[in-house]
């Protein structure tokens, strides 16, 4: 009987029961070991709707009889900056870059060329929308998935940010008296960010999308309260205007809203370590005033909020993060979520200012890319995969 694989764009009236089937297939983990699962709340393309442009293809195996559906794949294309002008640090280069996400084929039918397959196929919709580059990232210890793309689809290692998780707990987080934390209109921040940060590389050039999305939860500044900005006389003189004439110290940090999309879960946990986990959060939330770091409840599903467009001056800097950090962490309370995350460089500035448990972090999380055509100028940048990483990166909220 002959067997053929064919790939098609994902038609959500008749695939969405079988691709969650074939999700929940592949969210099989070790046993004895802890597990992170993802419930897609029934939306199959909620990590890439929210892109400027994006695909879902699935796979089917064809016989005789019938067509089963046996894996799936995501991308999305938008225009990021990849360095800055060699005459004018201050001016972006930017690029289109694709991102591959979500790959799955069920445990049924894996190596059978299925997932090489599926990679080429959304590689050739970049192509025809002109991305110029294609990245995927993965766990470093992932070893089928980073074979797959750096052994057999051309991706080489590029850059390995870390992941930095902080639980939510049940009491509120205290921010210093001798920090005042300001909420920017969206038309504010999205000037800050392209004064301040649209040479950093992966910028998107859509910001402004991304901060009028619903998910965004806003952009909030930390200043020192005895600054002409903190003190609560006069209003906000504008972005350009602040970083002109800037406090001694300052930070950014906008929030997303990842708990509306998707949801996680911790698997594997023994019942002990589950008591114990419920046992902090009881004492927690029955003794708010001790301000006990507790577990959250991360055996059952969950939801997070992700910071992203961190940054800043000054010789307070990481101060003032972490007061943003308590700003979002408190959102997050309000909002019902487990954890608030960060993806930031290796040598990013104010990671220091990023409270985080290393338990629930990701040292370095593994981003490959892939040049996808030849047949353009290199311009000033040369080849992008080649580049030496810089001291920060800008994560996508909506990728994340």
């Amino acid at each position: 009987m002959t067997t053929v694989v064919e790939v098609r764009e994902y038609d959500p009236s008749k695939d969405l029961a079988t691709v969650e089937d074939v999700e929940r297939r592949c969210e099989v983990g070790p046993t004895g070991k802890l597990s992170l699962f993802t419930d897609l709340l029934g939306d199959p393309i909620c990590r890439v709707r929210h892109s400027p442009s994006y695909l879902m293809l699935v796979a089917e195996i064809a016989t005789e009889d019938e067509k089963e559906l046996v894996g799936m794949i995501r991308g999305c294309i938008k225009t990021v900056t990849c360095a800055s002008k060699t005459l004018d640090v201050t001016k972006p280069l930017y690029t289109k870059l694709a991102y591959v996400l979500g790959l799955r084929v069920s445990p049924t039918h894996r190596r059978l060329g299925i997932g090489f397959q599926l990679v080429k196929e959304i590689e050739k919709w970049f192509n025809q929308n002109g991305a110029e580059y294609s990245y995927i990232a993965t766990e470093n210890d992932n070893h089928a998935s980073v074979n797959l793309f750096t052994g057999k689809c051309g991706y080489t290692k590029f850059r390995t940010p870390s992941i930095l998780v902080n639980p939510v707990y049940a009491h509120r987080v205290n921010i210093s008296k001798q920090v005042t934390v300001l909420k920017l209109e969206p038309s504010d921040a999205e000037s800050l960010y392209r004064l301040h940060f649209s040479t950093t590389e992966f910028f998107p050039r859509d910001i402004d999308s991304v901060l009028n999305n619903k998910l965004s939860l806003g952009t909030f500044i930390a200043v020192p309260r005895d600054s002409c900005y903190g003190s609560g006389f006069g209003s906000w003189p504008g972005s350009a205007k602040f970083l002109e004439y800037p406090p001694d110290s300052w930070a950014v940090l906008s929030v997303w809203n990842c708990k509306d999309s998707f949801r996680l879960e911790v698997r594997g946990a023994s019942r002990l370590r589950r008591v114990l986990a419920k046992t902090t959060r009881v004492v927690d939330k029955t003794l708010p005033f001790l301000k006990i770091p507790s577990i959250p409840a991360i055996f059952q599903p969950f939801g997070l909020h992700f910071m992203y467009g961190i940054g800043g001056e000054g010789p307070y800097v990481e101060k003032m993060v972490k007061a943003l950090c308590g700003h979002a962490h408190n959102l997050a309370k309000e909002g019902g979520c487990g954890v608030v995350a960060a993806e930031v460089a290796v040598g990013e500035p104010v990671r220091r200012g990023i409270p985080h448990w290393k338990a629930l972090s990701c040292d370095e999380d593994l981003w490959c890319i892939k040049r996808l055509g030849e047949d353009y100028s290199d311009g000033s940048v040369g080849d992008w995969t080649k580049s030496p990483p810089g001291s920060s990166i800008f994560v996508d909220p909506r990728e994340f």
